[in-house]
């Protein structure tokens, strides 16, 4: 029960921000909440929703860091492609997840490569993610920062 009461807010949301009401449109809403809902997996007892908000907002900060990543580290690629010298120093970091579950590791993971410049090649059993970087000296100065940010995001938000 506690799923639907879930699901369904998460439907209407997203019916509300697409605007068509369309059948299809009403299956991929709830299909989408449904996804969400099993992703967070909420373990909530009847009406123990007190940690929602800072779970929404902490969600809200982890997106907004993420798309200025994303376009930071671009507009740095787009500056070496351009530059006539071509100065990069690629190279494989190991960046520690140190994440508590293996969601965590999966998001950092998918975080690190949807960032432009690099690219998680390997996950070993300890969580060590093996990256793939355009210019590995800065990048492994700031991977371990960056992580640290990104675990403390996801565990607020996966409470």
């Amino acid at each position: 029960m506690t799923y639907i009461r879930l699901l369904l807010p998460l439907a209407a949301v997203y019916l509300l921000l697409t605007g068509n009401l369309e059948p299809i449109n009403l299956l991929f809403g709830l299909a989408i909440g449904a996804g969400v809902t099993l992703l967070w997996r909420p373990r909530l007892g009847a009406g123990d929703w007190s940690y929602a908000p800072m779970s929404f907002l902490a969600l809200a900060k982890y997106a907004g860091l993420l798309a200025v990543d994303v376009v930071r580290s671009g507009i740095n690629v787009a500056r070496v492609v351009l530059s006539p010298a071509l100065p990069i120093q690629p190279g494989i970091i190991a960046i520690p997840s140190n994440a508590r579950s293996e969601l965590g590791t999966a998001l950092s993971a998918h975080a690190i490569t949807i960032t432009p410049g690099e690219m998680v090649m390997e996950i070993d059993e300890q969580g060590v993610m093996y990256t793939h970087c355009l210019n590995a000296t800065d990048s492994e100065a700031k991977a371990a920062e960056a992580q640290q940010v990104r675990v403390g995001m996801l565990e607020r938000i996966f409470k």
